[in-house]
């Protein structure tokens, strides 16, 4: 077993770290709940990454944002994350997509390769197109409710997404999945009101909320894979 990960398989064991080191997962959105995911999963022993996202660097996402440095401003995320990865485990396969997922390019990716999908994406249209698409190739999916506007990090649940409330995010999600049939779907949300800010468009967040969904995020996948 690899050193890097001999702590990690005191409590997965042997066949759980093969398992791991086997499977391919996506994450669509490496933002502030993405990144800190795909850092798990890699610190994890996953054994091949798909990062997909089409933004860049900018000092507002030094405050949350795991790959966001001073020295990484203006740089592709996934470029800055793929990078990061090879220092964690220069083992694992990692796929940098410049793009975001929309139902045009839906086509671009074969979710039949994955064991596992993320959806830490911020657009309704794209996070049910997400979940569609992972539904048809009949792999896992967990996707990720809003983690803007909250302060208490403690507030996270893991749920199906119809036994979800108050989240806005997931109300909109709940409507539009049962319109397309989808009866059930792991979501990790926040039962904590949303926080004003000020009457601004762009959410208010801070290094520990969308850290630790992602963290959830990232136990649920390595505990399904290994399971």
């Amino acid at each position: 077993m690899s050193n890097e990960f001999s702590r990690t398989g005191l409590l997965l064991g042997e066949a759980g770290m093969q398992k791991l080191s086997e499977s391919r997962v996506a994450v669509f959105g490496v933002g502030g709940v993405g990144g800190y995911v795909v850092e798990a999963l890699a610190r994890s022993g996953v054994g091949a990454l798909d990062l997909i996202d089409h933004d860049q660097v900018s000092l507002s996402n030094i405050n949350r944002q795991i790959i966001a440095l001073h020295s990484t401003v203006g740089e592709y995320k996934v470029d800055v994350m793929k990078r990061r990865i090879a220092d964690i485990n220069p083992a694992c396969s990692v796929l940098a997509h410049r793009c975001f997922f929309l139902p045009e390019t839906r086509d671009e990716f074969i979710f039949s390769d994955y064991d596992y999908v993320v959806d830490a994406v911020d657009t309704v249209t794209a996070k049910i197109q997400l979940v569609l698409q992972a539904k048809e190739a009949g792999v896992p999916v967990i996707s990720s409710m809003g983690a803007g506007n909250k302060l208490n990090p403690a507030e996270f649940e893991v749920v199906d997404i119809y036994r979800t409330s108050v989240c806005p995010l997931a109300r909109v999600m709940r409507r539009e999945l049962k319109k397309r049939g989808v009866e059930k779907l792991k979501v990790v949300y926040s039962k904590e009101e949303p926080k004003g800010n000020g009457g601004q468009r762009v959410p208010g967040s801070t290094a520990f909320v969308p850290s630790v969904a992602g963290l959830i995020i990232a136990s649920e996948v390595v505990k399904d894979l290994v399971h």
